[in-house]
């Protein structure tokens, strides 16, 4: 088998930073990032009003970007995604990419305290005004409800952050 690249996710609740370290990740690691926002916002301009809008949207834009990723991994690069692994269904549609194209994955787990999420959601309003409508405490909440922390023994390769 030819060198594959490694594919790269993440967990952890709404404003755990899951943009952040992929964006440092992918500059460290010299890998391709794929960000689901920003596939989301260009495909789907102003039409993502609602977390009901986000789950129709997102599950439109998976069968592309799966295959999108796995020809690229088959090519030898790895791929960050700024896409979230945040219940057990989503982990397994990660796990099952990287199967099928017969490269590593690697799961980071950022677990953040509630309120440290709720404090980067509040800046990142104030510095992103366009998602200041979706990013909000209620949202949080809403969102947090679905959240599933993963189980070790569901990913075979997994990194833990921890933040108060």
């Amino acid at each position: 088998m030819s060198h594959r690249g490694t594919l790269i996710y993440f967990c952890g609740k709404m404003g755990a930073g899951k943009s952040t370290e992929s964006k440092k990740i992918a500059l460290e690691r010299n890998a391709v990032l794929i960000s689901e926002d920003e596939w989301l916002s260009k495909l789907y301009p102003n039409q993502i009003t609602s977390f009901d809008d986000y789950i129709k949207f997102s599950g439109q834009l998976r069968p592309l970007i799966k295959s999108h990723v796995q020809n690229i991994l088959r090519a030898g690069s790895s791929v960050v995604m700024d896409f979230p692994a945040n219940t057990k269904k989503q982990r397994e549609w990660f796990n099952n990419l990287s199967i099928e194209a017969k490269s590593k994955s690697e799961l980071i787990y950022l677990k953040v305290s509630d309120a440290l999420c709720l404090k980067q959601i509040a800046q990142r309003s104030i510095e992103q005004p366009s998602r200041a409508a979706f990013d909000t405490e209620e949202m949080f909440y809403h969102v947090s409800k679905y959240f599933e922390e993963p189980d070790i023994n569901e990913i075979t390769n997994i990194e833990l952050q921890k933040k108060a």
